[in-house]
């Protein structure tokens, strides 16, 4: 899952379905592939939306 969830991360446009026939040949069925890359991805995005608003980041 964690494998998964970096190279959704790093390239996801780089998936195939073998990394989707991974996750389930450990035991997650479609439902549970969904919701692993949905959880990444939305993780994904409000991390970019935090820094490109700076938050976090001290005020000059």
């Amino acid at each position: 899952m964690l494998d998964f969830a970096v190279r959704l991360t790093r390239a996801a446009y780089k998936l195939t379905p073998d990394d989707l026939d991974r996750l389930r040949a450990v035991g997650f069925d479609d439902v549970g592939v969904l919701q692993i890359t949905l959880i990444a991805a939305w993780f994904n995005y409000i991390n970019r939306v935090a820094d490109a608003l700076g938050v976090g980041r001290a005020a000059p």
